[in-house]
C-alpha cells in the first residue's frame, strides 16, 4: 500500500462587513455596471478594524477541524498561505497554532500570493507522502484590504478578505488504483499537484513596499491587461498538465474550483478546456478576489451545499503574483 493525502474536512470564514459596488461608487469614480462587466464582482467582505489575518485563519481552521472531527492535539503540521501576515515575523501560522491548542509538530507561512493555497497543498501532500506528517491543517487567509490603494479604481474594486481551510490526513491508497478504464486514477485523495513560477514577470503584479526595500507595507500594483493574458494561457496549460499526468480528459472533471480573480478569466479558462459553466464553482461575484483564501472558500461552499460529493474529481487551479501558478487534482 502507498500513502495518499486525503482531505477529510473543510471550513471557511468571511468577515461580517459587506461592501457593495454601490458603496464603492460613492467614494471613487466607478459604477456597479463597470465593475460587474469587467470582473463579475458585485460585493466583497472586509475585515473589521482590529480583525487580523490570524483571526480569519483561526476561525476557518477551527471550522475545518470540527468538520473533520479531529482535535487540534492530533495535528502535527499547520501551513498558512498568506500575503498579508499579522507581522513581518513571527509567522502568523504560529499564532493560529497557539490559538487552536495545537501542541505537536510545526507551523509556518507560505507566500505565493493567489497561488498560495495550491503551493500549500503541494507541500502538505509531500509531507504526508514522505511520512513526516499524518494530520495537517492547510489554511489560505488574506486581508488584502490592508494593502489596497483605495484611490486606485483599477485595483481597489477587485479584492476582498476571507479565509478557508482544509484538514488533510494520511490514508492508504491502492497501488493499482490508477490502472483502470481509460487510465483513470480512481483512488481517493490528492492525485497530483503541479507548480510553476516565472520571476521575470514579477513586475506585472506586486506590492510597492516591503521591510527590506522601503520599510513600508506598500500597495498592490498591477498591469491588468498583461496579467489577464498570462492568466488565460497559464491556467489552461496547468490544467492540461494535471489531466495529462493522470491520464484524464477535461470531460472527466466533475468540478473545477479555480482561483476567484475575475469572472472573465474563469470563463476564458473554462472555454479553452471545453468545460460547461455548470461544472465550475464561482464565488467571485460575492467574495471578490480573496487571494490565497479564494479556492478553499469556494471549495467549502461547494462541499457544504452538496455539489461536491464523495468520489467526485475536483480540479483546483490558481495564478498569482510572481508570477506563480499551479493546480491540484483531488478525488474527493
Amino acid at each position: 500500500m502507498r500513502i495518499r493525502s486525503e482531505i477529510i474536512g473543510c471550513g471557511s470564514y468571511l468577515p461580517e462587513r459587506v461592501v457593495t459596488n454601490a458603496e464603492l461608487s460613492a467614494k471613487i469614480d466607478t459604477t456597479d455596471e463597470w465593475i460587474v462587466s469587467r470582473t463579475g464582482i458585485r460585493q466583497r467582505h472586509l475585515a473589521a478594524d482590529g480583525e487580523f489575518t490570524s483571526d480569519l485563519a483561526f476561525k476557518a481552521a477551527e471550522r475545518a477541524l470540527e468538520d473533520a472531527d479531529v482535535p487540534a492535539a492530533e495535528v502535527d503540521l499547520l501551513i498558512l498561505a498568506t500575503t498579508t501576515p499579522d507581522n513581518t515575523f513571527p509567522a502568523t501560522a504560529t499564532k493560529v497554532q497557539s490559538r487552536l491548542g495545537m501542541v505537536n509538530g510545526a507551523a509556518f507561512d507560505v507566500q505565493a500570493v493567489c497561488s498560495g493555497f495550491i503551493y500549500g497543498l503541494a507541500i502538505a501532500d509531500n509531507f504526508i507522502k514522505t511520512g513526516q506528517s499524518k494530520t495537517i491543517v492547510l489554511i489560505g487567509a488574506d486581508t488584502f484590504s490592508r494593502i489596497i490603494d483605495w484611490e486606485d479604481r483599477s485595483t481597489c474594486v477587485l479584492f476582498g478578505d476571507g479565509a478557508g481551510a482544509v484538514v488533510l490526513r494520511a490514508g492508504e491508497g491502492d497501488p493499482n488504483a490508477n490502472v483502470g478504464e481509460k487510465g483513470h486514477n480512481r483512488g481517493r485523495g490528492i492525485l497530483s499537484t503541479h507548480l510553476h513560477s516565472e520571476g521575470s514577470t514579477n513586475d506585472l503584479l506586486y506590492v510597492d513596499g516591503g521591510p527590506s526595500s522601503t520599510q513600508t507595507v506598500g500597495h498592490v500594483r498591477m498591469v491588468g491587461r498583461e496579467v489577464y493574458r498570462h492568466a488565460v494561457i497559464n491556467l489552461a496549460a496547468i490544467v492540461g498538465e494535471a489531466l495529462d499526468a493522470n491520464g484524464l480528459a477535461p470531460e472527466d472533471i466533475d468540478w473545477l474550483v479555480p482561483h476567484q480573480a475575475n469572472k472573465r478569466i474563469l470563463d476564458s479558462t473554462a472555454k479553452k478546456l471545453g468545460l460547461p459553466e455548470e461544472k465550475m464553482v464561482v464565488t467571485v461575484d460575492r467574495h471578490a478576489n480573496t487571494s490565497a483564501a479564494s479556492i478553499p472558500l469556494a471549495l467549502d461552499e461547494a462541499v457544504r451545499d452538496g455539489r461536491i460529493k464523495r468520489g467526485h474529481l475536483v480540479l483546483m487551479e490558481a495564478m498569482g503574483g510572481g508570477l506563480t501558478w499551479g493546480a491540484g487534482l483531488v478525488r474527493w
